[in-house]
């Protein structure tokens, strides 16, 4: 699973974009600001970074002179201009779509750049007799193919990257929620509950352990074969 920061002010747009990227399987992030894009920066390690210029508290170029973006950056403006894009270009954007733009091709761009830098999550993960497609979002167990909500195949999808590992609160929470997303004290709790179910239901191999105080487990079920 990929990490996306969006540094977008536009709130019917930014959380347009927010979704759409969801939706294909990336953890997205979502600033409002400068600052709040530099926090996060500083804080968490991203696999590309999405930026508007057109900023509250500034020019999200200032981000590009600075250094402070170790990922690929995308610019996402309605600064159209060849100066502008060239500009961009120069320092240090790694591609540059003017607004208004097609989903679609914010997508195919995000993922050619999340290629390029090796970001980009493997295609298909197995656990159990569990068949995860990343790029599909298809669900197999055996031969027989099901879905899930968006916040369970969320869920499902953030532990298939870490099999055998503790999947802490934290970073599920991440991985789940925005940074302006509210999020009740059992939310995770429940979309657990939730999946554990689904995963029952299909008979899918594999179970999520609970390590109190710490976080969840998924692996595969004990004296049970891959398939």
């Amino acid at each position: 699973m990929s990490r996306i920061l969006l540094i977008e002010d536009h709130p019917s747009l930014g959380g347009t974009i927010a979704e759409y990227l969801r939706r294909a399987g990336h953890a997205v992030d979502l600033a409002r600001t400068l600052a709040a894009g530099r926090a996060l920066l500083a804080d968490v390690v991203f696999d590309l970074v999405l930026l508007d210029l057109g900023l509250p508290d500034g020019d999200g170029l200032e981000l590009l002179r600075q250094k402070a973006v170790a990922a690929p950056v995308l610019v996402l403006t309605a600064r159209g201009t060849l100066s502008e894009r060239i500009e961009g270009l120069d320092r240090g954007a790694d591609d540059y779509m003017v607004k208004p733009f097609a989903l679609e091709e914010l997508g195919a761009r995000c993922r050619t750049l999340l290629r390029r830098a090796g970001g980009a999550p493997k295609t298909q993960v197995r656990l159990g007799r569990l068949s995860f497609d990343m790029a599909t979002q298809a669900l197999e167990t055996g031969d027989i193919r099901f879905d899930l909500s968006r916040r369970e195949r969320q869920l499902l999808m953030a532990m298939m990257q870490r099999p055998g590992k503790i999947c802490t609160r934290q970073y599920l929470e991440t991985q789940l929620y925005d940074q302006s997303e509210p999020v009740g004290p059992n939310a995770l709790e429940t979309a657990m509950s939730r999946l554990r179910l689904q995963l029952g239901r299909h008979d899918c191999g594999v179970e999520v352990r609970t390590i109190r105080g710490v976080g969840y487990l998924l692996e595969a079920r004990r004296n049970d074969g891959q398939g």
